[in-house]
């Protein structure tokens, strides 16, 4: 079996009339008809939104209203087969864009991979500092299963050539970040500079790396969501230490009942950051599940915190892997206010809590949290 090296219109109240739209994103692509259709997903302000529209005649049109540069996926469905298979079927036309309030035209005679694009200066400025940190993620990706797939069938089924397939595309990831990192120290005034730094940034933030070069960001930029949910993970690297108190919360479970943090204490706590969507998430519950039962008992507890934005996705996602514990949830997807407040930039995400609420574990999963929790209760 192959390896794959795999990196991942808001409708407002209207007192007289509907907002005018702020944005258009154009697609001429070839002459494709019903039942193609096009779909996109982007995230403004914190809130993420989706549309889709049919193609009639190699023509597909979105608009709708943002407050400021937003990111984006489009993906383009050739042959009628659905979202899903849209944007994850192998060779799927999908790209991954930035844009502003602005008429952005995609012109290509087969997909949007190939499209030029016109009409957008946010566009034209992510290009360019897409050309000075060497690609994006994706064309990281992409490169790294192309070289795989070049290899013989020995190769592929020889470790030591995976291996140094994985060591470059991982070392290629590391010069990236460091690219980021430069291009925000010296671009104080660039929304991808404020990009760059979240991304290189990562998930265990270096507070006297970052902070610094945040803190020099134009106060604009650091106003914007993206700034601010940075600004909260380096805030939360120093609060979510080992040896720190665990920050105080309060979410309302599946039934709207209000659950806090301060309610737990007296036991060893697991605050688990998870959502539906997260297959890495679904795959460890089994063994989540196996702990809750031997330790449930002795003083164990779980509350987990969903970053879910649609509670029927949530609430069947609990009942199909049958999990027993505290889940809770403000439906906010990744501005759910518990995952930044803990600067939860990945999932799965944990903490563990002792019976004071104190942290005295992190980023446990699996043999690494059953190890943790065997010398807590054996």
């Amino acid at each position: 079996m192959k390896k794959r090296f795999l990196a991942i219109a808001i409708l407002l109240p209207a007192v007289s009339m509907a907002q005018k739209a702020n944005f258009s994103i154009t697609g001429h692509i070839g002459k494709l008809d019903k039942p193609a259709k096009a779909y996109i997903d982007y995230m403004d302000n914190g809130t993420s939104h989706e549309d889709s529209c049919v193609v009639t005649n190699g023509t597909f049109k979105f608009t709708g209203n943002v407050s400021g540069i937003t990111t984006s996926r489009m993906a383009f469905d050739h042959t009628g087969q659905g979202k899903q298979h849209a944007i994850y079927a192998p060779n799927a036309d999908v790209v991954y864009i930035y844009f502003g309030k602005e008429n952005m035209v995609y012109t290509s005679a087969d997909s949007l991979v190939n499209a030029k694009v016109t009409g957008s200066k946010v566009y034209d400025e992510f290009q360019a500092y897409n050309k000075q940190i060497g690609g994006t993620i994706m064309d990281l990706t992409k490169a790294v299963n192309a070289e795989f797939s070049r290899a013989t069938p020995e190769q592929q089924k020889d470790t030591a050539f995976v291996k140094a397939i994985d060591a470059r595309y991982r070392k290629r990831i590391a010069d990236r970040n460091e690219k980021q990192f430069l291009f925000a120290k010296n671009n104080p005034n660039s929304y991808f500079g404020l990009v760059g730094l979240s991304e290189s940034a990562g998930i265990k933030v270096d507070v006297d790396k970052v902070g610094p070069v945040f803190k020099a960001l134009n106060a604009s930029l650091r106003g914007t969501d993206v700034g601010k949910e940075l600004e909260q993970r380096i805030q939360a690297a120093g609060i979510t230490a080992i040896g720190k108190q665990a920050p105080a919360f309060t979410q309302n479970d599946v039934s709207g009942k209000p659950v806090s943090l301060s309610d737990l204490k007296g036991k060893y706590v697991l605050v688990e950051f998870w959502a539906s969507w997260c297959a890495p998430c679904r795959a460890g519950n089994p063994n989540l599940k196996k702990q809750y039962e031997l330790y449930k008992d002795k003083g164990f507890e779980i509350i987990s915190v969903s970053l879910d934005n649609v509670k029927e996705k949530w609430v069947d996602a609990i009942a199909k892997d049958g999990l027993p514990w505290i889940q809770v949830s403000d439906l906010k997807g990744w501005n759910n206010a518990v995952g930044r407040l803990y600067g939860v930039r990945a999932v799965p995400q944990s903490f563990l809590l002792d019976k004071d609420g104190k942290i005295i574990g992190n980023t446990l999963r699996d043999e690494s949290l059953n190890t943790k929790l065997a010398e807590l209760f054996n």
